[in-house]
């Protein structure tokens, strides 16, 4: 399953530091954030009563970020954040986004730990 933005909205040009309106913030102590590159922005919030997933990503330049989810377990939420950046050679800016995702869970996040990850393919 991959992620949703929200329809028209623009990445901020700076990580989230918190929740949007509505939405709660997960824990520190239930992200494990070590699969992510160093100065990767970490912010995982629930909406839906905990249904809904949300993360920060990061894009640059031609780059677009999205975010999949790839293991839903009794203990565990593991999403991938992926930059995937175009394969052709072009001029791109040098500017850092980060677009606020969002992904439907199975059942409501609880206590569960959200295991995240990234990494960079080419289209």
């Amino acid at each position: 399953m991959t992620a949703t933005q929200e329809p028209g909205a623009e990445p901020a040009k700076q990580p989230a530091r918190t929740p949007p309106d509505g939405g709660a913030q997960v824990g520190a102590a239930q992200v494990d954030a070590t699969g992510l590159k160093e100065n990767y922005p970490v912010m995982v919030w629930t909406l839906d009563s905990g249904s809904t997933l949300g993360v920060v990503a990061q894009e640059g330049g031609c780059g677009k970020a999205s975010a999949e989810l790839t293991e839903q377990s009794e203990s565990t939420v593991a999403v991938t954040l992926v930059e995937t950046k175009p394969a052709d050679k072009q001029m791109c800016t040098m500017d850092l986004r980060y677009p606020k995702l969002t992904l439907e869970l199975a059942q409501p996040l609880g206590d569960r730990k959200v295991v995240l990850t990234q990494e960079q393919r080419t289209a």
